[in-house]
């Protein structure tokens, strides 16, 4: 599924375009931005529908949108505008504080957020298709989203090393740790990477924290504020995709890094004086 793609998050068609035309694989609609959420407060809800019916008019590869957390019938009215994939969302403010849709209702495709491998097997198991690793959106700092794929990693290592001596006890009491089922967690085991395709996502702002992610095992890269909060995104789109699709031929992320001029990224947040950390929301 859109393997060593990017997908974009777009507010309007103007931008959906530019998304296409750099050669992401998918857009993600929004009403505004992550770094503009942060900076709008309040209730931050889907896009407006008539936005979503242009740009599914605008562009001819796959329109994905944003619902919050547990809002069902936001979901509802998502699959009904015709969206590709609908992604239940931390960025947006949560309608349920304890409880994630339950996916396998719906014939539209789930993508969800997780920060370690017991939040991405949840996701899973309620019928999430796609997973992304979660950074700290907005915040053109990739820091976070290091530090999650790194988790995971290293939760999958631990348990295929338990899967493959045998320990079938010390399996039950893992898959009970991490609150998911014994056959989810011994499918990882065995596939030695999460049962679904996982994307970066938070933070993803220059060609070689694209690259960088894909390094880490990731399958694909979102970009949000770090392409339209830029003064360069025409020419940063079309980087991100060429070091994402070639992120382990270092020479050619170089000349991707060159398309770029670092005065032009969108400005950064430190993520550790935050006082909204979107990547909390969600995790039950």
């Amino acid at each position: 599924m859109q393997k060593h793609g990017v997908i974009m998050d777009v507010t309007n068609s103007e931008q959906a375009r530019i998304a296409e035309e750099a050669g992401a694989v998918a857009v993600m609609v929004l009403d505004k931005l992550p770094y503009d959420v942060r900076s709008a407060g309040g209730v931050a809800r889907t896009a407006g529908l008539k936005t979503i019916e242009e740009i599914l008019d605008a562009v001819t590869i796959p329109v994905m949108a944003k619902c919050r957390i547990g809002h069902t019938y936001e979901a509802r009215v998502l699959e009904t505008a015709g969206v590709d994939m609908i992604d239940e969302s931390e960025v947006l403010t949560p309608a349920d504080e304890e409880r994630h849709i339950w996916k396998w209702s719906f014939t539209s495709p789930f993508v969800c957020g997780a920060r370690d491998l017991g939040e991405a097997l949840r996701r899973i198991e309620e019928g999430a298709s796609m997973i992304r690793t979660k950074g700290e959106p907005g915040t053109g700092n990739v820091a976070e989203a290091v530090r999650h794929i790194r988790i995971v990693n290293a939760e999958i290592r631990k348990i295929s090393s338990i899967y493959e001596a045998g320990d079938e006890q010390e399996l039950i009491k893992a898959a009970r740790e991490l609150k998911v089922s014994y056959e989810i967690l011994v499918e990882v085991a065995k596939l030695r990477r999460l049962p679904v395709v996982n994307f970066a996502a938070g933070g993803v702002t220059t060609p070689a924290d694209a690259a960088l992610m894909m390094s880490l095992g990731c399958d694909g890269i979102f970009v949000g504020s770090g392409i339209f909060k830029s003064t360069d995104p025409e020419v940063r789109s079309r980087a991100v995709v060429l070091a994402t699709a070639f992120y382990n031929e270092p020479e050619i992320v170089a000349e991707a890094q060159k398309m770029v001029d670092e005065t032009k990224s969108m400005q950064g947040l430190d993520t550790r004086s935050l006082e909204l950390r979107m990547q909390e929301r969600g995790t039950a």
